[in-house]
């Protein structure tokens, strides 16, 4: 996932915009391989932010579902609960008006009535049996259930904080994202990109799956790359190649990382890529789709668009590949 990314000859325009020109006072300006220096340090940072940001958020979203289930499940039992506690008191209300417990053999053996006799321990049998069916409800429904809601909530406050955490090296990168987007403005380099783009037409060699994967991509370009984006309207890297492997009927996770480690077992040559495969670089910072013909889509950074690029021009330290 990179961000703000400038091209060679754009890193040069740099220099010669930051050349001196005031007096022996000023202070000495960047070079262009300076200012270069600069901004891949910046994009070697970016990466691993975005894709911590992504990733925490992705566990915020797993854990508050989580807690929303449980606590929903927690409300439900909780009126089943004050329904059978109604239910007892009503039980023990009817006890208190007959003024005996007419359910205690004092009670029913005192009496000379043995049509009342009968009654009462057919009485006594019903209310001992529906009783205990309610306290064994209430226990079923009750037991545990507390312990559950706080251990979703702690996972609920975890995932928060870890959240909240990103974000704040988050907002220091969006600070400087904001200052490389003016400078690509001043240069001319900055591409808002279009995000009702219908992009273009796929015409490579894939089959099967990668063809439907590769069809959604392409039809994707000229949209913005947009910071944890995941469409429909722009996207970040991982956010393209996910999008593009839904069409393709395979879920992936959100993330480089993710993708990364969910691909394990599939590992593949860089030098034996299929249409489809997905192509790791930078320290597992990007992802992109290999398209046939030596060629690739991708969503590369801030201020470019989603776009098909030849995999030899493409420039980035590869990690490695894997098959979906």
């Amino acid at each position: 996932m990179r961000l703000g990314r400038v091209a060679v000859a754009a890193s040069f325009a740099i220099g010669l915009l930051l050349t001196p020109t005031g007096g022996a006072l000023a202070d000495p300006r960047p070079t262009a391989a300076q200012a270069k220096a600069k901004l891949e340090k910046l994009n070697d940072k970016a990466d691993k932010v975005v894709d911590r940001y992504n990733t925490a958020t992705e566990k915020h979203k797993e854990a508050k579902a989580r807690y929303t289930q449980l606590n929903t499940s927690y409300k439900r039992k909780l009126a089943t609960v004050a329904e059978l506690r109604s239910q007892v008191i009503s039980m023990a209300v009817d006890t208190y008006r007959l003024g005996s417990d007419v359910t205690s053999w004092p009670a029913m053996a005192a009496t000379d009535d043995p049509t009342f006799l009968l009654g009462g321990l057919a009485l006594a049998g019903q209310i001992s049996q529906e009783r205990a069916q309610k306290l064994t409800a209430f226990d079923r429904e009750n037991r545990g259930l507390k312990t559950e809601r706080d251990k979703a909530q702690t996972a609920l406050d975890a995932a928060d904080k870890e959240r909240d955490e990103v974000q704040k090296e988050r907002s220091e990168v969006l600070k400087l994202v904001a200052q490389q987007r003016k400078l690509l403005t001043k240069l001319n380099a900055y591409n808002a990109g279009n995000p009702n783009s219908t992009g273009i037409k796929y015409t490579g060699p894939a089959s099967g799956n990668a063809a439907a994967v590769l069809r959604y991509a392409y039809a994707q370009v000229g949209k913005p790359y947009v910071f944890g984006g995941t469409g429909p309207r722009g996207y970040d890297c991982s956010g393209l190649t996910q999008a593009s492997w839904r069409a393709g009927g395979v879920t992936l996770p959100r993330t480089t990382w993710q993708q990364w480690a969910w691909g394990a077992g599939r590992k593949v040559s860089v030098d034996a890529l299929q249409p489809g495969d997905l192509i790791f670089s930078e320290g597992l910072g990007h992802v992109s789709i290999y398209a046939g013909n030596g060629q690739i889509v991708h969503a590369p950074q801030t201020g470019d668009v989603v776009k098909v690029v030849r995999l030899s021009s493409y420039g980035r330290r590869i990690v490695g590949a894997v098959r979906p």
